[in-house]
């Protein structure tokens, strides 16, 4: 009789292991977590709603790509920037990737995860330019940049290069277009906008070298959120080292 029953007990427990743990019977180790993201899609080519409304971007690529890594999923929410890090703090999502230049002063109301991009300026020039690699290799010409900008500054500090100012960045892109200038220095973002996103620029202009001064972004949590941060953390470190941020930076910025 006890072999019996030790024999069904056993078939009973073999029975139970052979059959696929229901949704939702994980450990919490174990299971994706997902996290609702804000961006303001409104500064392309980081983050922009395309022709099917679908938000899209280098930003959203990355931090898809660092979700994937780190094992979570996540949710884009289009979020206007005047409201955005009210929004965090509020608790209204769990971070914030929209192109957020990390500076000591919003470190003191919210924690950033490592860097994940350069965004500093950056020189764009007509696509025919020969043996431009550098600003120094403008001497003797004209370099447009929006007035009292970095890249302003920049050109400035730039012997031989003859700084044209603008009160807008566009018009300097027009200039160069019309050959009046042989170059503009801008930052990061609004280089790749000109010359890879505009219909009017991009069989005109490219972007050359690196960026040549340090802006860097970083991924937005609430302040004291250290194991989101950690998490987030974790996949920006297998990206960068796989080489994926390289291949977005060449599909959206390059």
């Amino acid at each position: 009789m006890r072999v019996f029953r030790f024999v069904v007990c056993m078939l009973v427990l073999v029975s139970f292991l052979a059959v696929p743990m229901m949704p939702g019977s994980a450990s919490a180790a174990e299971k994706i977590r997902t996290i609702t993201v804000a961006t303001d899609a409104t500064w392309p080519p980081m983050e922009m709603v395309d022709e099917n409304k679908n938000i899209v971007g280098f930003d959203i690529d990355f931090l898809s790509a660092v979700a994937e890594e780190a094992g979570f999923k996540v949710i884009f929410k289009n979020t206007a920037w005047d409201g955005i890090f009210a929004g965090i703090a509020a608790g209204k999502y769990d971070a914030i990737i929209s192109s957020v230049t990390i500076t000591e002063e919003r470190q003191k109301s919210m924690d950033f995860s490592i860097p994940y991009i350069n965004a500093g300026q950056i020189l764009i020039v007509p696509k025919d330019a020969k043996g431009v690699t550098k600003l120094a290799d403008l001497k003797g010409t004209k370099v447009g940049a929006q007035i009292g900008t970095t890249g302003s500054f920049e050109i400035k500090k730039t012997e031989g290069v003859e700084l044209k100012t603008y009160d807008e960045i566009g018009l300097a892109f027009e200039d160069m277009a019309a050959g009046r200038i042989a170059g503009v220095v801008c930052d990061t973002p609004v280089a790749a906008n000109y010359a890879l996103q505009q219909a009017e620029y991009k069989e005109k202009f490219m972007i050359v070298g690196e960026p040549f001064t340090d802006e860097y972004y970083g991924v937005v949590v609430k302040k004291g959120n250290k194991k989101l941060l950690k998490l987030i953390n974790k996949g920006i470190k297998a990206v960068q080292a796989k080489g994926i941020d390289k291949q977005l930076e060449k599909k959206w910025l390059r």
